[in-house]
């Protein structure tokens, strides 16, 4: 069930740094599940570095953290990945 739960955190995350990253970004439902993931995962980890609070306790720097990590990781494949989609 555990899970289940941060898959489903996970997308929500995900859904939020799409919303707040500008421009049109073309991914599916599971590549925005993997990028909440992710964003949750390193933001979480570094909120509760900050909180003093474990990483499973739900918090809101760990609910900040997340959002942030999964717009930095957006950012990151962004600008990674938009100067090769132009040479094809």
């Amino acid at each position: 069930m555990g899970i289940l739960v941060f898959i489903i955190f996970g997308v929500i995350v995900g859904f939020i740094a799409r919303a707040l990253m500008p421009g049109r970004q073309g991914m599916g439902l599971v590549m925005t599940a993997l990028l909440g993931v992710a964003g949750s995962f390193i933001g979480g980890f570094l909120g509760s570095l900050i909180s003093d609070r474990p990483v499973t306790e739900l918090h809101t720097a760990g609910l900040i953290g997340s959002v942030l990590g999964a717009v930095v990781l957006l950012a990151l494949g962004k600008s990674l990945l938009g100067s090769r989609r132009g040479t094809i």
